[in-house]
Formats: C-alpha cells, sequence, structure tokens
C-alpha cells in the first residue's frame, strides 16, 4: 500500500473539486475579540495580567446583576417549562408582553406574531444579512460594529457599503453622503442604523432619523435598527426608539437583554418588525428569516421567560435609572481625561458604555510606544510589520506597554485612525489608572515621532 508523503498531504488539502470557500470569507473579521489572542500571548510572555477594555461585557468589568433579578431568575428555573422547546418565534407571553410596549406608544401597532426570538442578537443579525438575496445591499455607518459590518459583507462577497459618521460633528452621520450612495447604487436596498451607537457612543436626535428615514421611503428601502442599547441613554438626551419615527416604512428593530439585565452570557436577542403589511416583497423576506429559524427549532427558553418579570418589576425603571447615571459619570471622566491629550478628537458618548478616540494628528511610521520587556517589545516588532495600520500599531503597543486592551478604529470598517475604549470599569481606582495609562501613552506616541 502506497503511503501518502507530507508533500502529497498538502497536495491534496489545497486542490479539490470545487472551491469550497465562499466568496465573502475574507469579510469575516471581529477585532473586538480577534485582538483577545494577542492579549493573551502577550500575557504568556510578560506574565501581567490584562486590563480588558475591548468588550462590552458589563459582568467581566464588575457589575453585580441585583439580587431581585437573580431571584426571578432562580425563580423562573424551578418552572418546569423553562427547560423545553418554546415556539419557534419565542415564547408567547414574552412576545406578547414586547409587542403591547411598543404598541403602547403608539406610532406604530405590532402583534406578538412580528417578534421573533434569537440565540443572541448575533445570531439574529447573520439572519437578516444572510436571507437577502445576493445582490441586495444593506449601507450601514462607518465606523461600525463588526458583526454588522462582516454579516453583510461577507454576504455580498464583496466590502461594505458605508456612510461616515462625522467625528468633527459629535459622530452624526454624514447625511448627504447616504443619500447620493443611495440614489447612485441601485443595489441598496436598505439601511442600517445604530443607535445608540457602537462604537462611538453617540445618540442620534430624532430630526437625524427622521431624515434617515425620508431616505428609505424616497427610495423604497427598508431599514435596519440596532437598539440593543435603547434603554441606555443618558437621561437629558434628544432621543426617540424607531417606532416612533418609522411611519410606514419596513423596518426591523433589534433588541436583546445581554447589555441591560445585563445577561450576556443568556445570548437572548429579539427582532421587531414594523410595517411588513406594507411591503409583500418586505414580508416574504421576514417569513424566510422565521423559515431558517425554524430549521433550528426555537432559541433558549429560560432567558425569554424572564423578561416580562424583570422589565414590568417595579423596581427595574429605578435601577435602570441609576445604571445610566453612572455610565454618564463614567463618559465625563474619560472625556476629560483622554480630552486633554494631545492630537486627538474625544466626542463625549450619549448613550451606551464606549467611548471613539480619533488620532487628528498626522500619524507616522516612526511613532512608538516604550515597551521595557525586551521579549515582549521583540515580540510586537514581528506583529507591527511595515504598513500596519497605525492605530492598530498603537492599540498592539499599548497591550506590550501597559496590558491594556482596546480596540483600533481602523477594525470598525473606519478609515480612521483611532481606537474604541469601554466605559465599564466599577471599580473607581482602577478607572483612574487604566484611563490615566491610556492618556499618557497617546501622548508618548504622537510626540514620539
Amino acid at each position: 500500500m502506497h503511503a501518502i508523503s507530507s508533500g502529497e498531504l498538502c497536495y491534496w488539502a489545497d486542490v479539490m473539486r470545487r472551491n469550497i470557500v465562499h466568496p465573502g470569507a475574507s469579510e469575516l473579521t471581529y477585532e473586538i475579540r480577534g485582538i483577545t489572542e494577542l492579549a493573551h500571548e502577550i500575557h504568556r510572555i510578560g506574565g501581567r495580567p490584562i486590563f480588558w477594555e475591548n468588550i462590552g461585557d458589563p459582568v467581566e468589568k464588575g457589575e453585580i446583576v441585583p439580587d431581585w433579578i437573580k431571584d426571578i431568575v432562580a425563580d423562573t428555573v424551578r418552572d418546569n417549562r423553562s427547560f423545553g422547546y418554546c415556539p419557534t418565534r419565542g415564547v408567547k407571553s414574552t412576545r406578547e408582553f414586547l409587542a403591547e410596549r411598543v404598541n403602547r406608544r403608539g406610532h406604530v401597532k405590532i402583534s406578538a406574531d412580528d417578534i421573533l426570538f434569537f440565540n443572541g442578537l448575533g445570531d439574529a443579525i447573520h439572519k437578516v444579512y444572510t436571507m437577502l438575496a445576493p445582490q441586495a445591499r444593506v449601507i450601514g455607518p462607518s465606523p461600525s460594529y463588526s458583526t454588522h459590518s462582516s454579516a453583510e459583507a461577507a454576504h455580498a462577497g464583496s466590502n461594505p457599503i458605508v456612510y461616515h459618521l462625522k467625528h468633527d460633528e459629535g459622530w452624526m452621520p454624514d447625511l448627504e453622503e447616504l443619500r447620493n450612495k443611495v440614489k447612485y447604487n441601485e443595489n441598496i436596498t436598505g439601511v442600517m442604523i445604530i443607535n445608540p451607537d457602537n462604537p462611538t457612543g453617540a445618540v442620534y436626535p430624532p430630526s437625524v432619523i427622521k431624515e434617515m428615514v425620508a431616505i428609505a421611503r424616497e427610495y423604497n428601502l427598508f431599514i435596519v435598527a440596532d437598539e440593543i442599547y435603547q434603554n441606555l441613554v443618558y437621561d437629558g438626551q434628544d432621543y426617540l426608539p424607531v417606532s416612533d419615527l418609522v411611519e410606514d416604512v419596513p423596518t426591523i428593530s433589534l433588541k436583546g437583554i445581554s447589555k441591560e439585565v445585563p445577561w450576556p452570557g443568556a445570548r437572548c436577542g429579539w427582532m421587531e418588525v414594523y410595517n411588513q403589511d406594507k411591503r409583500p416583497m418586505f414580508r416574504r423576506y421576514i417569513r424566510s428569516i422565521l423559515d431558517a429559524k425554524m430549521l433550528e427549532v426555537c432559541s433558549t427558553t429560560l432567558p425569554q421567560m424572564i423578561i416580562p418579570r424583570v422589565y414590568g418589576d417595579p423596581r427595574y425603571e429605578g435601577w435602570g435609572k441609576e445604571r445610566r447615571a453612572f455610565f454618564a459619570r463614567r463618559a465625563r471622566r474619560a472625556t476629560e481625561i483622554l480630552g486633554a491629550c494631545r492630537g486627538v478628537v474625544v466626542n463625549e458618548p450619549r448613550g451606551a458604555f464606549y467611548l471613539s478616540v480619533v488620532f487628528n494628528e498626522r500619524l507616522s511610521d516612526r511613532m512608538n510606544l516604550r515597551i521595557e520587556d525586551r521579549k515582549l517589545e521583540e515580540f510586537l516588532q514581528h506583529r507591527c510589520p511595515p504598513g500596519i495600520s497605525l492605530d492598530r500599531k498603537f492599540a498592539y503597543q499599548l497591550l506590550g506597554s501597559k496590558q491594556i486592551c482596546v480596540v483600533p478604529l481602523s477594525g470598525f470598517v473606519c478609515d480612521l485612525p483611532g481606537f474604541r475604549v469601554t466605559l465599564l470599569e466599577r471599580d473607581d481606582a482602577k478607572f483612574e489608572q487604566v484611563f490615566a495609562s491610556i492618556a499618557s501613552s497617546v501622548n508618548e506616541f504622537v510626540s514620539s515621532e
């Protein structure tokens, strides 16, 4: 019997009957978690703990879920139904509860059947884009949350189509650019909005959303609105949910409990569909998403069952107000610290728990951070070759010098050099330490040429 050599193995691994790689495979990037691999390697080499400022997990950063929410979860676990399948659309009583919350506002009317649950919002986002016709494109913001941009681009097998958020105008959308791109690209069939925004923390006022809705109406588009941070708009901001503003435009609103309860490990998100009765093609598209979900049977039952009890609890509103006030304080303080740095633009967040910093000084390949550990310096020299995006170089060297993990803005479909940091740290002293270290590193980097 002929023994297969290693060379033959390599040959047969690379030569197949047909190319089996999806044309959009190279678009599947997620820098938010991708940078953690580098951070773990730096921890292995240097032996120092990492300050994780890359992922929006409130629990990981020290937030304690209130006992009254834990009691609701524990009590629900005792209900034997929480261990079984639920309907494909989701637990009916929960969908009825959520539909009534929308209907009470009176701007659009939906039923329980207009709501569909998923195993986390990432699952919902994946279905939204993969069930589109191959040529149909959804234009999204830049910078943009990576799950949206990657899923949309992978579906199309092409680069994302974007409208820019203007960092010198509080990260407001460039509406003129949006209109022109929609007007001259007939493949654009939808507009994606993230409000409050990730990664910038911006909150778009109703006047801006109304203009985006008007563009969608004029060109017969649908809207995808990621509103996962809807209940984390800081008090006093001019904000309305998209359900108050879309009128007759077909819309998908994406929501979840990962940031609110907070329970990111529950992987529980849902879509609310508005005006699917207005466009037969849009209704058929939504039906295809439901049909795809049927192949998975259903989403996790337990977290769905707790939603009416948590959201309906008299303690929920006051607790949410305290959380918003906490993040608003963090946003102000982080803006004070980083806004004093040389060569950056920092817009104070108005919602969610992220802040994005843009380098407005011309960056150079000669800019560097000092890394005292020689092994780490040598390791990062290989990870920062000539031509690497300079915000990525800063993020990598920040890991090596200060063990702080942030996400380069270039990882968010963005041509502006900068980085995103979270505002989640519950320990005041650690928060001050981390942001002071980032600020000193920014100053060192832009002054090092």
